[in-house]
């Protein structure tokens, strides 16, 4: 899996095809899952992003969100 950007900070999103992996979906149904609202996704441009806050919480509803220092 690719690292994080070069600048040392900490990536904020991943493509759905990177979701659908975390998920154990393939690229299709996680493409078709984000169509229909099941994938939380923002649009920038043309792209199609899922932030990876949101996929957390898609996954474990319980996990406590991280507090930043501001």
């Amino acid at each position: 899996m690719a690292s994080g950007p070069a600048d040392g900070t900490k990536r904020r999103t991943m493509s759905v095809e990177e979701a659908g992996r975390q998920l154990g979906l393939s690229r299709n149904s996680a493409y078709q899952a984000a169509g229909r609202g099941e994938i939380p996704t923002i649009k920038i441009g043309r792209r199609l992003l899922v932030p990876i806050v949101a996929l957390e919480r898609l996954i474990d509803p319980s996990a406590s969100i991280p507090q930043g220092d501001a």
